[in-house]
């Protein structure tokens, strides 16, 4: 059984791990030409009952606790004026809620795991086309060309395997500007010590000012606003931004100044809650593919937490891999909806004009939700 695995993200090299501890052998093809070809982007945290039970299944949670940083999980979120509204401590050295790790590391963690021709770099994926015969031929950048009896895509926001399967299209939910901030204990203590050892949320009305410390000591910067495509260019400049949160306190603000690059922005979109395909022969979806939801704690988690579950069908049923993916794909459609609707309602609430007595009521109920934005 020859298995594909479209993409090289956390849940592409998930499920090649998992399938290499039943002895399955997968090829991941993976779009960038090396590990180190971009940056991963921030931290995340790995929830107990989704990234990190992937994480044993992986046989990698030893791993996991050597490089993660449950201080990370820290959240204070102010309101404009600097004023605390919620202030989550986790227990010092404890791994039962969610550590953060970054997402280099994580990926890193996978990729030394696997065997050195796991991966395909340098592999984009432009065309999937079904054999008469069954399976797939699959055509890459570049003109190559490669055979397989199984095609997961794992290829992310917009997926070419998804077209397969769904015409589901992407919803504009919201934009997010990134900056970097490097150093900053040396070159902005006080920037450093505003954000702490985790995430630190500033909200006020439709617009929210996050940061969210690195394990290398960096920054990372994000500004999430309303979906709206006629200023998405204008928002590369700081002074545009500064004039959005013009009247806020000068302290928040300074993590904008600081930023060590132009800003960066990026539409946020979104799957409609609830997509589903009817099942077909030797082909699946696992993450952002199958069920792309707003960036607030629960993509990466339910990616790994797919692949987990998928590697366990096809390992259970190893002589009848569209039965492995028929039961794998009724779990995981019943799973991302309520998780896809709890994103999109974390993700409208916190770009809403009540957004801070929102928060405050959701945090104060719920104290487990998620915690950093991805």
């Amino acid at each position: 059984m020859r298995i594909a695995i479209a993409g090289g993200g956390l849940g592409g090299l998930t499920l090649a791990r998992v399938l290499h501890r039943y002895g399955i052998d997968a090829v991941v093809y993976e779009r960038e030409a090396s590990r180190s070809a971009r940056s991963q982007g921030g931290s995340l945290d790995l929830h107990p009952e989704s990234g990190q039970q992937a994480l044993a299944a992986a046989g990698l949670a030893g791993r996991f606790r050597s490089e993660a940083r449950p201080e990370g999980e820290e959240l204070r979120i102010l309101d404009p004026a600097g004023r605390t509204l919620v202030h989550h401590k986790p227990q010092p050295g404890s791994f039962s809620e969610r550590p953060e790790i970054d997402r280099s590391v994580l990926r890193d963690l996978l990729l030394d795991s696997l065997p050195g021709d796991a991966v395909a770099w340098e592999h984009r994926l432009v065309a999937a086309m079904p054999r008469p015969d069954g399976g797939f031929g699959l055509m890459f950048d570049g003109g190559r060309r490669a055979d397989c009896d199984v095609l997961i895509g794992a290829d992310g926001a917009r997926s070419v395997v998804r077209s397969l399967l769904t015409d589901a299209g992407l919803s504009y939910v919201a934009t997010l500007v990134e900056l970097s901030i490097s150093d900053a204990d040396r070159r902005h203590p006080d920037l450093a010590e505003l954000v702490g050892p985790g995430n630190l949320w500033c909200i006020g009305v439709n617009q929210v000012l996050a940061a969210q410390r690195l394990g290398d000591g960096s920054i990372r910067v994000g500004i999430s606003l309303r979906a709206d495509d006629r200023y998405l260019d204008t928002y590369r400049s700081k002074r545009a931004l500064l004039d959005i949160f013009d009247g806020w306190d000068p302290s928040l603000t300074a993590l904008i100044e600081a930023g060590d690059s132009p800003p960066t922005p990026r539409r946020i979109e979104a799957m409609p809650t609830g997509t589903r395909w009817a099942h077909q022969p030797g082909i699946t979806l696992i993450g952002d593919a199958a069920h792309l939801m707003p960036p607030v704690g629960e993509g990466a988690n339910q990616a790994m937490l797919d692949a987990a579950e998928l590697a366990g069908e096809l390992a259970a049923n190893p002589a009848d891999p569209d039965s492995a993916i028929w039961s794998y794909e009724a779990a995981m459609f019943t799973r991302a909806h309520s998780i896809a609707e709890m994103s999109a309602r974390v993700q409208s609430m916190m770009l809403s004009p009540t957004a801070a007595d929102d928060i405050i009521r959701f945090f104060t109920a719920r104290p487990t939700e998620p915690a950093s934005a991805e």
